[in-house]
């Protein structure tokens, strides 16, 4: 089991290139499965949640390789429709094959989703989804069993817009018989890739990047190939690396309008930012961090896995700011451990009343989730002393190798391994 090991109060600078985004790749995969053939996928990040999703693929029967960020899946020979619990386990997108496994084989078995360790997060809204496009669906020993002879157009409108339900929902339209009419459906920029991947695969979509979506079912996909977005909860992540340790940073990042939420937050804080050529420059130096409040919501808002890493960056402003998630109430395993490092921060309800300090110590702390884990690395960075991290898999889980990118920005920071159990 790995750590990181930060040494901080350094200044950062230069410029570093966004990975292929996590979340986006994690749904463009699985709809792999709704051809047969052989798909390419480019600009793929190597984070632990891609591996994950390869085993599960091969599991069902899908020849992949990986190399240089790029993924070849062929599906010819997909035969195997259980995912099973040793896999999803380990991440809750797993859960994402179930549709086009339904739509393109009338049978899917997948165990209940895993992930992070932290609130309830119930995948009510897929189950209620594929009923309707006229899936039997029962649960089985840990397992969704899922049948169709062929699923049917259907009206579905989501009594909360979810991401996962929504690209699930959507695989599963593009080949089921007749039109279906899907509103309050999730807009993220992941969700629109997913669309536009489908497309390019022969299905007929209208309203790509809305909230009402009205898909035309057709008989037969074919194999296709895209080039990954961008993430930009990477891109944001080093961005307020920049803005707390005061530095001057540029980012290679190509679609600042997904992230135009957090550049005003940013901008309201104090830092300067600029974006020329595809790089956005942030400078903070010599910068006083104004306290910002922040709501997290569902896109274009304030992203929920933004909220850690802002939390972070608000405990060396000036005065108090509030931050609150909106999306998952519970999401604030991180608090604790940030407090380890000297930050106030009082709990009330799903909002973190944070009181700026003068400065922040290096301790040992422990990573409990994905986005918690970032934000102690970027408190790591502005803390006097060092910082341990423990349990950095979960950030592994959805970083590419974070760690080179902040030394390559000038970051004291070294991955270690420890006998922590």
């Amino acid at each position: 089991m790995d750590k990181f090991v930060v040494n901080g109060v350094g200044k950062l600078h230069g410029t570093v290139k966004i990975s292929g985004a996590k979340n986006s790749c994690l749904a463009l995969m699985p709809a792999t499965l709704l051809t047969k053939g052989k798909n390419n996928i480019l600009n793929v990040p190597e984070v632990n949640d891609t591996y994950t999703m390869i085993k599960l693929l091969k599991e069902l029967g899908a020849e992949i390789s990986f190399n240089n960020h790029e993924l070849k899946i062929n599906t010819s020979n997909v035969s195997n429709f259980v995912a099973p619990y040793e896999h999803v386990k380990k991440m809750r997108a797993s859960v994402y094959v179930l549709g086009p496994l339904l739509a393109h084989y009338g049978y899917a078995k997948v165990s209940m989703p895993g992930g992070c360790a932290w609130g309830p997060r119930p995948i009510n809204l897929h189950l209620e989804a594929m009923e309707k496009l006229g899936a039997s669906i029962e649960l089985e020993g840990g397992y969704i069993v899922a049948k169709a002879n062929r699923l049917s157009g259907a009206k579905i409108n989501f009594d909360v817009s979810s991401v996962g339900a929504t690209g699930n929902t959507i695989m599963a339209a593009v080949l089921a018989k007749g039109t279906s009419l899907i509103t309050n459906a999730a807009i993220e920029p992941e969700i629109t890739h997913l669309e536009h991947f489908l497309e390019m695969m022969g299905a007929k979509i209208n309203g790509i990047g809305t909230s009402t979506l009205e898909i035309e079912g057709v008989d037969e996909l074919m194999p296709a190939k895209i080039t990954n977005i961008p993430d930009r909860i990477e891109a944001g992540t080093l961005l307020i690396a920049g803005a707390i340790t005061k530095s001057k940073i540029g980012i290679e990042y190509s679609h600042p309008e997904h992230i135009e939420s957090l550049l005003l937050k940013l901008e309201d804080s104090g830092a300067k930012l600029k974006q020329v050529d595809g790089i956005i420059e942030i400078n903070a130096e010599n910068m006083e961090i104004k306290s910002t409040d922040v709501t997290t919501s569902i896109y274009p808002g304030f992203p929920t896995d933004m909220q850690a890493q802002w939390i972070a960056y608000m405990t060396l402003a000036k005065g108090t700011s509030t931050v609150t998630d909106n999306i998952y109430l519970d999401r604030f395993k991180h608090v604790p451990e940030l407090k380890r490092l000297g930050a106030d921060i009082e709990m009330r309800n799903n909002s973190a009343i944070v009181k700026g300090v003068n400065q922040l110590t290096g301790a040992k702390v422990m990573s409990t989730d994905l986005r918690a884990s970032a934000s102690l690395v970027l408190a790591g960075l502005a803390a006097k002393g060092t910082t341990e991290i423990l349990r950095i898999y979960h950030l592994d889980r959805g970083y590419q190798r974070i760690e080179e990118k902040l030394q390559k920005l000038g970051a004291n920071i070294t991955r270690e391994s420890t006998k922590e159990y």
